[in-house]
């Protein structure tokens, strides 16, 4: 008997070291980021709505201001960021290495992506598709009618591997011309080395504003492939992990009850639930995560709802002016973004 006590008392010992290791391992990254003092964001710096810095190193875009949520809700400051511009080719190997705390950048959630590198993605923070660009000169209303055409696309990326399916499946002879970066495929594109630039629809909005005579362009109707883009993170994290999936739920959550920039001090005084929660007045979902209880109240009133931020950089109110489409909320015809419940 008093053998089984002592072996029950050793395995709930050892249970309990287990579970303390744990949830010391769940806390690492948020901790780094604290006391660093400062979030490192791996991102684009050459795309111009999702992240690209000025002249004076100021970063704008959706995947920016995604960073700026987070470091809201940890510091209850939206500057405590530090940008590191990453080319395609080495975006997953800074975010493995720990160079960077979490990889914004227009990045595609993929079976493989999610299974053999090591990696979560968050959540879907901008729903696209890969589609084609071409001279209006040619006089194309389709992309079924590039048989034969050269196409550059940027090496490495889901976009090389859509385009491949795409002609193999139509039956359409392809002439790839692949380079190392996207500013080279655009580049090649506008000096007439390719008959079409292909890459993800929003991309192609963004990229089609820096060709040497942009109205000359058009982008073809089709959208060829899902391209569900959001953050990712390493794997083996969980605390990490749900701080930025939660990051764009409450942005979501907050367009949803209305809540802005402009308002959200006002809306503190709520007495309606949901918005209670979300603002941290009732509950406390914020520290279950590790953060404060008014973590949600600091995104909205630092960096905005997910309409706001969405508008700013790449909606009616940005130059590229694109619908909301897929990404209105779900409460909108067509729309696709959901959040699921705080509470």
């Amino acid at each position: 008997m008093k053998r089984a006590v002592t072996t029950f008392v050793l395995a709930a010992m050892v249970g309990l070291g287990a579970a303390v290791g744990a949830s010391v391992a769940s806390a690492q990254t948020l901790n780094t980021v604290k006391t660093r003092g400062i979030l490192n964001c791996g991102s684009n710096g050459t795309l111009a709505g999702f992240g690209l810095p000025d002249a004076q190193g100021n970063w704008t875009g959706l995947d920016a201001d995604f960073c700026r949520a987070l470091a809201a809700a940890i510091f209850d400051d939206p500057n405590k960021v530090k940008f590191v511009p990453l080319t395609a080719k080495d975006r997953f190997t800074a975010l493995q290495s720990g160079d960077v705390d979490v990889l914004s950048r227009n990045t595609t959630w993929t079976a493989s992506r999610d299974s053999s590198l090591g990696l979560n993605f968050g959540a879907v923070t901008y729903y696209d598709g890969q589609g084609f660009m071409v001279r209006k000169a040619l006089k194309l209303n389709s992309a079924l009618e590039l048989n034969d055409a050269a196409i550059c696309v940027q090496q490495g990326t889901t976009t090389e591997l859509n385009l491949a399916d795409y002609f193999r499946a139509n039956k359409m002879k392809l002439k790839t011309v692949t380079f190392a970066s996207a500013n080279e495929a655009l580049r090649a594109y506008d000096t007439g080395r390719c008959d079409a630039y292909t890459t993800d629809a929003s991309a192609l909005y963004a990229e089609r504003m820096r060709l040497a005579k942009s109205d000359d362009h058009i982008v073809l109707p089709e959208i060829i492939s899902k391209e569900p883009l959001g953050p990712a993170v390493r794997q083996g994290d969980d605390q990490w992990f749900d701080i930025v999936r939660w990051t764009h739920y409450a942005m979501l959550t907050a367009e949803e009850l209305s809540i802005t920039k402009a308002n959200v001090d006002e809306q503190l005084k709520s007495t309606f639930p949901d918005v209670k929660r979300l603002l941290g007045t009732e509950g406390n979902y914020g520290e279950q995560f590790g953060l404060t209880k008014d973590w949600a109240y600091r995104i909205i009133k630092h960096v905005g709802n997910y309409a706001e931020v969405f508008e700013k950089n790449v909606g009616q109110g940005s130059p590229m002016k694109i619908d909301r489409g897929a990404n209105a909320l779900w409460t909108t015809k067509g729309g696709l973004q959901y959040a699921p419940p705080i509470r």
